[in-house]
């Protein structure tokens, strides 16, 4: 447990020192712009490309693996949204964001920081290639169904150019396809650049969770939707189960480390892409706030067990 203790207690102390100083200094949410951009575009990017680059290339070829993290999530959001839309009668836009709380993790800040401290380098691959379809799947999902409320019109045309256009131009899955790449013809990059992308990938981890802890100062915590009772449950604990039973039933030899790092990618809390998607198309922001602070606080004790779990063995 105490091996546990110290891989989990840095992560979340960085995060809990950026809500402090979030708390503390009088500076406004503007402010993390570019620190937000350094993240996205820099540093997070510089992280997937040392590690794919790196990668044996026939580990890219695990399809079953592929299909069964990215069926899961879809399946996710499938029972969360219908919940919502058919039980509760609320309206298309609010049961997609919904949907999203139900299956959208922070698997670009929380997720590769856990994964390669906790499990090692060779988590690096399982962990890039659930970003990539996980966030193919939220690009998708989202243009196409709030185009089809009656808030949001448009053309098929525009809405499946806006889809493409999200999915080739963001730079976690640009640095993706380029360490795939490098990898495939055994390109290093000359001994300066590489100093350059090692530089990044250290900055990467303690740069995300920083901005995460601020980020959930800078939305405090205002009321509990009754929503959440089950939206974040089903998040943080049924996900990942579902995940869990998926591959040892389907993959029976499943690499540990991609088995573990597949379901670590599944319990992470709710992403705080939820709440931009909220404010994108201004629908459940304060509530999406909510279900990011609340499933947050709560994975501290569900992903310092699960590790746990595994680290005894029991997993």
């Amino acid at each position: 447990m105490f091996t546990v203790l110290s891989l989990v207690f840095p992560l979340f102390s960085v995060i809990f020192i950026g809500y402090l100083c979030g708390r503390i200094a009088k500076i406004p949410v503007e402010g993390l712009a570019w620190m937000n951009f350094f993240i996205i575009y820099i540093a997070l990017p510089g992280l997937f490309f040392q590690l794919l680059a790196k990668t044996p290339v026939e580990q890219f070829s695990n399809l079953g693996f592929i299909l069964i993290t990215t069926f899961s999530t879809f399946g996710m959001f499938c029972l969360t949204f219908s919940i919502s839309y058919f039980r509760k009668n609320s309206n298309l836009q609010e049961s997609t964001m919904k949907g999203f709380c139900g299956c959208y993790g922070n698997i670009g800040y929380l997720g590769p920081p856990i994964a390669l401290l906790a499990f090692g380098p060779e988590a690096g691959i399982p962990v890039a290639l659930v970003f990539c379809f996980d966030n193919i799947h939220h690009f998708t999902m989202a243009p196409v169904l709030m185009a089809l409320s009656n808030k949001e019109k448009q053309s098929v045309w525009v809405v499946a150019k806006n889809i493409l256009v999200k999915i080739f131009t963001h730079p976690f899955i640009i640095s993706t396809i380029l360490g795939v790449l490098a990898a495939v013809y055994s390109f290093k990059p000359p001994e300066a650049i590489e100093s350059l992308l090692n530089f990044l990938q250290s900055a990467a981890a303690p740069c995300a969770l920083f901005v995460m802890g601020v980020t959930a100062a800078l939305r405090p915590l205002k009321r509990v939707p009754i929503e959440l009772s089950y939206l974040v449950p089903f998040k943080l604990l049924l996900q990942p189960t579902v995940v869990y039973v998926a591959l040892i039933y389907f993959i029976p030899d499943i690499n540990p480390v991609w088995l573990h790092s597949a379901v670590l990618m599944a319990a992470l809390p709710v992403a705080t892409n939820v709440f931009v998607i909220a404010q994108q198309y201004n629908v459940w922001q304060e509530r999406a706030s909510s279900a990011i602070v609340i499933s947050t606080l709560l994975s501290i004790v569900t992903l310092t067990s699960y590790l746990y779990l595994v680290e005894i063995g029991t997993l």
